[in-house]
């Protein structure tokens, strides 16, 4: 079948046409999303207790590696925040649940969720859209910033717990249903991962995706024929604010815990190297990073002999994947025109046919 293309960009005449070409299928790719999700699907079936419960834990911080790919992957913006935006809701959540007895998860699911979108939107109003067109490095030091400050704060706040964290937070409930640790919360987990991954699926293919990948790869050309660049990219980090916080509301009741390290820069720079290990700029990609290096610093730090120095190991391997695959693990299979798309030049003198 022929290649869909679409023409946001206007040619100058004598020159080649800069045109977005999308496949209209794409099969590796879509094939390694079912497989995915399939594998999900099954797996409390055939594994212990201990791995349902840590896969649950996978699939919460793979939400957030999701929320990080819309920004990077898709918009350009290097997030060093998004722990800023998952560890707020957390804490949210658990004083709610601390102070009121409040663990119903219909209400406190939304709120998380809704607290991630506005400090995200915040923070867009502070590092997007200012007067100039912040450059990729202010944006990430400035959430890099964001998420040190708010886990300094959080260690010295005695009414949060300080550096002991809060606890104390009740068991989530959805009506009169509870969910403990085990199937009931990683089938929650997963139906919440999958709704999330299809609306973004269906925002990153939408009009509005198209707009995304001509702003990643021509930002100053799709600002000179009027797109309001910025703003487009406050709705992202916004909406990539609101996965992560109802990743992190979430990850409270999972717990029954939040601490300092869940908004810091340490978990901050993990999600990014989720993406980056599995593949930025395809979804599913931040997903099996997020597995990959969970599944192996487990497997690394019960290993006796490298005990104290795996996460050297570790480090090191996800560098060489990073510098010799810089398409990430999903790279070797899906290749870039099924990815995301890619900008290309047509031949022909005059403006595109």
């Amino acid at each position: 079948m022929a290649d869909v293309v679409h023409k946001p960009v206007v040619s100058k005449a004598g020159e080649g046409a800069l045109a977005f070409s999308r496949p209209s299928r794409l099969p590796r790719l879509l094939m390694v999303e079912i497989a995915v999700f399939l594998a999900l699907a099954v797996m409390p079936l055939f594994l212990e207790f201990f791995w349902v419960v840590f896969l649950t834990k996978v699939m919460i911080l793979g939400m957030v590696a999701l929320s990080f790919d819309l920004n990077w992957g898709y918009s350009g913006i290097m997030s060093f925040g998004q722990a800023l935006f998952f560890g707020t809701s957390a804490y949210v959540v658990g004083l709610l649940g601390r102070d009121m007895d409040l663990a119903q998860g219909l209400i406190t699911l939304p709120l998380g969720a809704l607290v991630g979108m506005t400090l995200a939107l915040l923070m867009a109003m502070f590092l997007l859209l200012g007067k100039r067109a912040p450059t990729v490095i202010f944006v990430s030091l400035g959430t890099l910033t964001g998420s040190y400050a708010a886990e300094r704060l959080a260690a010295a706040w005695y009414y949060i717990g300080g550096a002991n964290g809060l606890s104390g937070i009740p068991v989530l409930s959805l009506g009169p249903v509870e969910f403990f640790e085990g199937p009931e919360f990683y089938y929650l987990a997963f139906s919440l991962l999958a709704v999330v991954y299809l609306g973004c699926r269906f925002f990153v293919r939408s009009q509005f995706g198209l707009v995304l990948a001509g702003m990643r790869e021509q930002e100053r050309r799709l600002a000179f024929f009027g797109y309001r660049v910025q703003l487009f990219k406050a709705i992202v980090f916004s909406l990539s604010g609101l996965i992560a916080g109802l990743a992190g509301a979430l990850y409270a009741y999972h717990e029954g815990f939040a601490g300092p390290r869940i908004l810091g820069i340490n978990l901050s720079t993990m999600i990014v190297l989720y993406a980056l290990l599995g593949g930025s700029g395809t979804l599913i990609g931040a997903i099996i990073g997020c597995a990959m290096i969970e599944v192996g610093s487990l497997f690394l730090a019960d290993q006796p002999v490298i005990r104290d120095f795996w996460p050297v190991i570790l480090g090191v391997l996800m560098l060489l994947v990073i510098l010799l695959k810089p398409t990430g693990i999903l790279g070797l299979f899906v290749p870039d025109r099924e990815r995301i798309g890619s900008f290309r030049r047509e031949s022909g003198t005059g403006g595109a046919p």
